[in-house]
């Protein structure tokens, strides 16, 4: 699969949990460390923004590392997909929305969650 097809298919799947994907250029002093993008709470909202002059592998780790932070085990994708995932660091895992109040309620009636 090329690398494209991978980027795409990555953001596929991160746009199923409703995180909205920007391209942006982010301007870069020659000193400062390379910045190639990440995943941010802006207004309550999960955003992901990628550098858009970052390098094509950068991209697709950055996509990966987003992908990471939530709980992605249980969506189908290509095998590719996933051995790419496996070969990145486990990332903090964050809660959507919709999950916390599922949390809330199985707090309410004393159903633990073991993460």
């Amino acid at each position: 699969m090329d690398e494209n097809t991978i980027i795409e298919q990555l953001e596929e799947l991160i746009k199923r949990f409703g995180i909205q994907i920007r391209h942006e250029p982010i301007k870069q002093d020659e000193d400062s460390i390379n910045v190639v993008g990440g995943l941010c709470l802006l207004k309550g909202e999960y955003v992901l923004i990628i550098n858009s002059k970052a390098a094509i592998r950068d991209k697709i780790r950055t996509l990966g590392m987003a992908l990471k932070h939530f709980d992605h085990e249980n969506i189908y994708m290509l095998p590719v997909l996933r051995e790419l995932l496996d070969r990145i660091p486990d990332q903090e895992r964050f809660i959507l929305e919709g999950e916390k109040k599922s949390l809330i309620r199985r707090e309410k009636v004393g159903i633990k969650n073991i993460v």
